[in-house]
Protein backbone atom coordinates (compact mmCIF):
# COMPACT_ATOMS: atom_id res chain seq x y z
CA UNK A 1 0.00 0.00 0.00
CA UNK A 2 1.67 3.39 -1.34
CA UNK A 3 2.60 5.88 1.69
CA UNK A 4 0.04 9.18 1.75
CA UNK A 5 1.82 11.85 0.81
CA UNK A 6 2.97 15.00 3.56
CA UNK A 7 1.39 18.16 2.53
CA UNK A 8 2.42 19.86 5.87
CA UNK A 9 4.42 19.43 9.35
CA UNK A 10 4.84 20.84 12.56
CA UNK A 11 6.28 20.61 15.83
CA UNK A 12 3.99 21.61 18.87
CA UNK A 13 5.46 22.40 21.99
CA UNK A 14 4.38 23.53 25.18
CA UNK A 15 6.85 25.22 27.69
CA UNK A 16 7.43 24.60 31.11
CA UNK A 17 10.06 25.73 33.44
CA UNK A 18 12.24 22.43 33.65
CA UNK A 19 10.93 20.63 30.33
CA UNK A 20 9.06 20.97 26.87
CA UNK A 21 6.37 18.93 26.09
CA UNK A 22 6.76 18.15 21.78
CA UNK A 23 4.36 17.29 19.87
CA UNK A 24 5.25 16.09 16.00
CA UNK A 25 2.15 16.35 13.88
CA UNK A 26 1.09 15.97 9.93
CA UNK A 27 -0.98 16.60 7.61
CA UNK A 28 -1.37 14.33 4.35
CA UNK A 29 -2.82 14.56 0.96
CA UNK A 30 -6.23 13.55 2.04
CA UNK A 31 -6.57 16.33 4.62
CA UNK A 32 -5.95 14.06 6.86
CA UNK A 33 -4.12 15.14 10.38
CA UNK A 34 -2.52 12.89 13.26
CA UNK A 35 0.48 12.97 15.61
CA UNK A 36 3.37 10.64 14.89
CA UNK A 37 5.27 11.35 17.79
CA UNK A 38 5.24 12.96 21.71
CA UNK A 39 8.30 13.07 23.50
CA UNK A 40 9.95 15.53 26.17
CA UNK A 41 12.71 17.28 26.66
CA UNK A 42 14.82 19.60 29.43
CA UNK A 43 14.44 23.39 28.77
CA UNK A 44 18.05 23.81 28.37
CA UNK A 45 20.44 24.11 25.58
CA UNK A 46 21.29 20.45 25.58
CA UNK A 47 17.51 19.76 25.31
CA UNK A 48 17.22 22.13 22.17
CA UNK A 49 20.07 20.04 20.64
CA UNK A 50 18.11 16.84 21.00
CA UNK A 51 14.99 18.63 20.12
CA UNK A 52 16.08 19.34 16.62
CA UNK A 53 17.41 15.52 16.42
CA UNK A 54 14.22 13.83 16.82
CA UNK A 55 12.17 16.31 14.82
CA UNK A 56 15.02 15.70 11.82
CA UNK A 57 14.50 11.92 12.13
CA UNK A 58 10.49 12.71 11.12
CA UNK A 59 10.97 15.36 8.92
CA UNK A 60 9.99 14.99 5.35
CA UNK A 61 12.48 17.26 3.90
CA UNK A 62 10.58 17.72 0.80
CA UNK A 63 8.24 19.67 3.37
CA UNK A 64 8.79 22.66 5.60
CA UNK A 65 8.72 22.29 9.29
CA UNK A 66 7.10 24.72 11.66
CA UNK A 67 8.02 25.21 15.11
CA UNK A 68 4.93 26.42 16.91
CA UNK A 69 5.56 27.44 20.60
CA UNK A 70 2.82 28.58 23.24
CA UNK A 71 4.46 31.89 24.83
CA UNK A 72 4.58 30.79 28.65
CA UNK A 73 5.97 33.57 30.37
CA UNK A 74 9.81 33.68 29.75
CA UNK A 75 10.47 29.87 29.44
CA UNK A 76 9.61 29.68 25.46
CA UNK A 77 12.05 32.47 25.15
CA UNK A 78 15.66 30.54 24.82
CA UNK A 79 14.55 27.85 22.90
CA UNK A 80 12.37 30.39 20.53
CA UNK A 81 15.91 32.23 20.17
CA UNK A 82 17.89 29.13 19.57
CA UNK A 83 15.26 27.86 16.65
CA UNK A 84 15.72 30.99 15.06
CA UNK A 85 18.96 30.83 15.06
CA UNK A 86 19.27 27.41 13.72
CA UNK A 87 17.50 28.58 10.77
CA UNK A 88 13.72 27.00 11.65
CA UNK A 89 10.92 28.26 11.19
CA UNK A 90 9.16 29.25 14.91
CA UNK A 91 5.27 30.68 15.19
CA UNK A 92 4.90 31.70 18.25
CA UNK A 93 1.77 31.86 19.96
CA UNK A 94 -0.36 34.03 22.49
CA UNK A 95 -1.88 31.12 25.20
CA UNK A 96 -5.32 32.67 24.46
CA UNK A 97 -4.84 32.00 20.79
CA UNK A 98 -4.21 28.02 21.64
CA UNK A 99 -6.67 27.75 24.56
CA UNK A 100 -9.61 29.01 22.03
CA UNK A 101 -8.21 26.61 19.20
CA UNK A 102 -7.83 23.90 21.49
CA UNK A 103 -11.54 24.20 22.41
CA UNK A 104 -12.53 23.53 18.84
CA UNK A 105 -11.19 19.82 19.40
CA UNK A 106 -12.54 16.92 20.37
CA UNK A 107 -9.90 15.87 22.98
CA UNK A 108 -11.30 17.00 26.42
CA UNK A 109 -8.57 16.28 28.86
CA UNK A 110 -6.09 18.89 29.23
CA UNK A 111 -2.35 17.83 30.25
CA UNK A 112 1.16 18.89 29.07
CA UNK A 113 1.08 15.97 26.41
CA UNK A 114 -2.64 16.99 25.10
CA UNK A 115 -1.57 20.74 24.97
CA UNK A 116 1.48 20.24 23.28
CA UNK A 117 -1.17 17.96 20.54
CA UNK A 118 -2.94 21.05 20.35
CA UNK A 119 -0.27 23.28 19.22
CA UNK A 120 0.81 21.19 16.97
CA UNK A 121 -2.85 20.70 15.15
CA UNK A 122 -3.11 24.68 15.31
CA UNK A 123 0.72 24.66 13.52
CA UNK A 124 -1.38 22.07 10.59
CA UNK A 125 -4.20 24.13 10.24
CA UNK A 126 -3.35 27.65 10.29
CA UNK A 127 -1.39 29.99 8.23
CA UNK A 128 0.85 31.31 11.00
CA UNK A 129 3.31 34.62 10.61
CA UNK A 130 6.86 33.60 11.37
CA UNK A 131 8.16 35.00 14.74
CA UNK A 132 11.74 36.85 14.55
CA UNK A 133 13.30 38.01 17.49
CA UNK A 134 12.62 41.47 19.18
CA UNK A 135 15.03 44.42 18.01
CA UNK A 136 18.21 44.98 20.56
CA UNK A 137 16.93 48.57 21.35
CA UNK A 138 12.74 47.61 21.63
CA UNK A 139 13.68 44.80 23.80
CA UNK A 140 15.40 46.74 26.14
CA UNK A 141 13.13 49.49 26.34
CA UNK A 142 10.22 46.95 27.24
CA UNK A 143 12.41 45.58 29.75
CA UNK A 144 13.03 49.36 31.37
CA UNK A 145 9.15 50.23 30.99
CA UNK A 146 7.66 47.55 33.14
CA UNK A 147 10.31 47.49 35.36
CA UNK A 148 9.03 50.85 35.82
CA UNK A 149 5.40 50.02 35.86
CA UNK A 150 6.55 47.25 38.81
CA UNK A 151 8.10 50.26 40.79
CA UNK A 152 4.72 51.95 40.53
CA UNK A 153 2.66 49.39 41.77
CA UNK A 154 5.11 49.15 44.68
CA UNK A 155 5.38 52.87 45.23
CA UNK A 156 1.27 52.79 45.48
CA UNK A 157 1.13 49.77 47.94
CA UNK A 158 3.72 51.42 50.21
CA UNK A 159 2.02 54.88 50.12
CA UNK A 160 -1.23 53.09 50.81
CA UNK A 161 0.68 51.01 53.67
CA UNK A 162 1.95 54.98 54.95
CA UNK A 163 -1.32 56.44 54.93
CA UNK A 164 -2.52 53.30 56.99
CA UNK A 165 0.55 53.79 59.49
CA UNK A 166 -0.22 57.23 59.65
CA UNK A 167 -4.07 57.30 60.28
CA UNK A 168 -4.09 55.20 62.89
CA UNK A 169 -4.32 55.33 66.61
CA UNK A 170 -1.04 54.50 67.73
CA UNK A 171 1.59 54.73 64.76
CA UNK A 172 4.48 52.76 64.63
CA UNK A 173 7.53 55.58 64.64
CA UNK A 174 10.01 53.03 63.11
CA UNK A 175 7.74 51.66 60.47
CA UNK A 176 6.51 55.09 59.26
CA UNK A 177 10.34 55.63 58.43
CA UNK A 178 11.16 52.36 56.87
CA UNK A 179 7.85 52.73 54.32
CA UNK A 180 9.02 56.60 53.96
CA UNK A 181 12.77 55.20 52.86
CA UNK A 182 11.09 52.17 50.91
CA UNK A 183 8.87 55.06 49.00
CA UNK A 184 11.95 57.50 48.73
CA UNK A 185 14.34 54.79 47.00
CA UNK A 186 11.27 53.42 44.60
CA UNK A 187 10.97 57.25 43.36
CA UNK A 188 15.37 57.41 42.62
CA UNK A 189 15.21 54.50 40.65
CA UNK A 190 12.07 55.59 38.76
CA UNK A 191 14.37 58.71 37.83
CA UNK A 192 17.51 56.50 36.89
CA UNK A 193 15.38 54.10 34.68
CA UNK A 194 13.82 57.50 32.59
CA UNK A 195 17.30 58.57 32.81
CA UNK A 196 18.20 55.30 31.11
CA UNK A 197 14.93 55.33 28.61
CA UNK A 198 16.22 59.48 27.49
CA UNK A 199 20.00 58.07 27.48
CA UNK A 200 18.63 55.12 24.78
CA UNK A 201 16.57 57.13 22.58
CA UNK A 202 19.02 59.60 22.19
CA UNK A 203 21.36 57.29 20.89
CA UNK A 204 19.80 56.22 18.50
CA UNK A 205 18.80 59.26 16.15
CA UNK A 206 16.36 57.19 14.13
CA UNK A 207 14.28 55.82 17.00
CA UNK A 208 14.59 60.00 18.14
CA UNK A 209 12.87 60.87 14.96
CA UNK A 210 10.09 58.00 14.83
CA UNK A 211 9.31 58.86 18.36
CA UNK A 212 8.97 62.44 17.64
CA UNK A 213 6.15 61.71 14.99
CA UNK A 214 4.27 60.17 17.52
CA UNK A 215 4.59 62.82 20.08
CA UNK A 216 3.32 65.64 17.53
CA UNK A 217 -0.07 64.22 18.98
CA UNK A 218 -1.47 66.33 21.33
CA UNK A 219 -1.24 64.25 24.79
CA UNK A 220 1.14 61.66 23.77
CA UNK A 221 4.74 62.17 25.80
CA UNK A 222 7.85 60.27 25.18
CA UNK A 223 7.27 57.84 27.68
CA UNK A 224 3.35 56.79 26.67
CA UNK A 225 5.06 56.75 23.22
CA UNK A 226 8.41 54.39 24.25
CA UNK A 227 6.19 51.97 25.95
CA UNK A 228 4.14 51.80 22.92
CA UNK A 229 7.10 51.09 20.46
CA UNK A 230 8.35 48.89 22.36
CA UNK A 231 5.60 46.29 23.28
CA UNK A 232 4.67 46.33 19.56
CA UNK A 233 8.26 45.71 18.79
CA UNK A 234 8.41 48.28 16.52
CA UNK A 235 4.78 47.71 14.88
CA UNK A 236 6.59 44.53 13.67
CA UNK A 237 3.97 42.22 12.82
CA UNK A 238 1.50 44.82 12.94
CA UNK A 239 -0.60 44.32 9.53
CA UNK A 240 -3.62 46.96 10.00
CA UNK A 241 -4.77 48.77 12.67
CA UNK A 242 -7.59 46.52 13.46
CA UNK A 243 -4.67 44.24 14.40
CA UNK A 244 -3.08 46.81 16.55
CA UNK A 245 -6.83 47.50 18.15
CA UNK A 246 -7.12 43.65 19.03
CA UNK A 247 -3.74 42.89 19.92
CA UNK A 248 -4.51 45.95 22.56
CA UNK A 249 -7.70 44.58 23.71
CA UNK A 250 -9.45 46.74 22.62
CA UNK A 251 -11.63 45.73 20.33
CA UNK A 252 -15.38 46.10 20.58
CA UNK A 253 -17.46 42.74 21.58
CA UNK A 254 -20.71 42.36 21.44
CA UNK A 255 -23.12 39.07 22.51
CA UNK A 256 -26.40 39.51 20.78
CA UNK A 257 -28.51 35.94 19.90
CA UNK A 258 -32.29 36.38 18.31
CA UNK A 259 -34.40 38.59 20.63
CA UNK A 260 -33.41 36.65 24.20
CA UNK A 261 -29.78 37.74 24.37
CA UNK A 262 -28.48 40.76 24.27
CA UNK A 263 -25.02 41.84 26.53
CA UNK A 264 -23.43 44.68 26.81
CA UNK A 265 -21.16 46.16 24.32
CA UNK A 266 -17.64 46.18 25.69
CA UNK A 267 -13.94 46.03 24.97
CA UNK A 268 -12.34 42.70 24.90
CA UNK A 269 -9.29 43.40 27.43
CA UNK A 270 -8.25 40.24 26.22
CA UNK A 271 -4.75 41.98 24.82
CA UNK A 272 -1.61 43.88 26.17
CA UNK A 273 -2.73 45.62 29.21
CA UNK A 274 0.25 48.06 28.97
CA UNK A 275 -0.63 49.77 25.57
CA UNK A 276 -3.55 50.09 27.55
CA UNK A 277 -2.34 51.61 30.47
CA UNK A 278 -0.04 53.72 28.37
CA UNK A 279 -2.86 55.48 26.38
CA UNK A 280 -5.39 56.01 29.79
CA UNK A 281 -3.78 59.74 30.38
CA UNK A 282 -2.37 60.61 26.70
CA UNK A 283 -6.65 60.54 26.24
CA UNK A 284 -7.19 62.28 29.14
CA UNK A 285 -5.12 65.17 27.98
CA UNK A 286 -6.39 65.39 24.69
CA UNK A 287 -9.87 65.21 25.77
CA UNK A 288 -9.04 68.46 27.38
CA UNK A 289 -6.76 70.17 24.96
CA UNK A 290 -7.39 69.03 21.37
CA UNK A 291 -10.57 70.16 20.16
CA UNK A 292 -11.20 67.38 17.65
CA UNK A 293 -10.68 64.88 20.38
CA UNK A 294 -13.00 66.67 23.20
CA UNK A 295 -15.53 67.28 20.24
CA UNK A 296 -15.69 63.16 19.77
CA UNK A 297 -15.46 62.41 23.71
CA UNK A 298 -18.51 64.72 23.60
CA UNK A 299 -20.38 63.30 20.76
CA UNK A 300 -20.42 59.75 22.36
CA UNK A 301 -20.81 60.80 25.68
CA UNK A 302 -24.05 62.17 24.53
CA UNK A 303 -24.71 59.43 23.10
CA UNK A 304 -24.60 56.85 26.32
CA UNK A 305 -23.48 58.81 29.11
CA UNK A 306 -20.52 56.72 29.97
CA UNK A 307 -17.32 58.55 30.82
CA UNK A 308 -15.03 56.19 30.30
CA UNK A 309 -16.42 54.11 27.64
CA UNK A 310 -15.95 57.42 25.86
CA UNK A 311 -12.47 57.58 27.34
CA UNK A 312 -11.71 54.43 25.60
CA UNK A 313 -12.78 55.39 22.00
CA UNK A 314 -10.61 58.23 22.77
CA UNK A 315 -7.56 55.82 23.57
CA UNK A 316 -8.51 53.73 20.63
CA UNK A 317 -8.51 56.21 17.86
CA UNK A 318 -4.80 57.78 19.35
CA UNK A 319 -3.46 54.44 19.03
CA UNK A 320 -4.49 54.37 15.25
CA UNK A 321 -2.98 57.74 14.76
CA UNK A 322 0.44 56.50 16.59
CA UNK A 323 0.35 53.07 14.32
CA UNK A 324 0.12 55.32 11.20
CA UNK A 325 2.54 58.10 11.99
CA UNK A 326 5.26 55.57 12.32
CA UNK A 327 4.85 54.13 9.32
CA UNK A 328 4.17 56.96 7.30
CA UNK A 329 6.97 59.17 9.31
CA UNK A 330 4.91 62.26 9.16
CA UNK A 331 3.71 64.58 12.02
CA UNK A 332 0.26 64.83 13.15
CA UNK A 333 -2.00 67.70 11.22
CA UNK A 334 -4.21 69.39 13.80
CA UNK A 335 -6.54 69.68 11.50
CA UNK A 336 -7.25 66.09 10.28
CA UNK A 337 -10.28 65.39 12.54
CA UNK A 338 -11.76 68.43 12.20
CA UNK A 339 -11.36 68.25 7.91
CA UNK A 340 -12.43 64.82 8.48
CA UNK A 341 -15.71 65.87 10.36
CA UNK A 342 -16.40 68.66 7.79
CA UNK A 343 -16.29 66.13 4.98
CA UNK A 344 -18.59 63.67 6.75
CA UNK A 345 -21.22 66.62 7.49
CA UNK A 346 -20.62 67.57 3.20
CA UNK A 347 -21.37 63.86 2.40
CA UNK A 348 -24.16 63.92 4.73
CA UNK A 349 -26.02 67.07 3.83
CA UNK A 350 -25.41 65.37 0.15
CA UNK A 351 -26.99 62.11 1.38
CA UNK A 352 -30.36 64.14 2.80
CA UNK A 353 -31.05 66.21 -0.26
Amino acid sequence: MQKEKVIKQSVGIDCGKVELVVAFGVMQEGFEEKIISNTAFKNTSEGFKKLQKWASKLTDPAVELVYVIEATGVYHEKVSLHLHNEGCKICVMLPNKVKSFSQTLTVKTVNDKTSSQAIAYLGLEKRLDAWQPPHPVYRELKQLTREREQLIEERTLCKNQLHAEESGAWPNTGSVKRIKQRVKLLNKQMTEIDAEIVAIVTKHEWLKKKLEYICSIKGVGLLSAVIIVAETNGFNLVRNKKQLVSYAGLDVVEKESGISVKGKTKISRKGNKYLRKSLHFPALVAIRHNEQMKAMYSRLLSRHGIKMKAAVAVQKKILEFVYVLWKKEEMFDQQYLKNKGQQLEVATLCELA
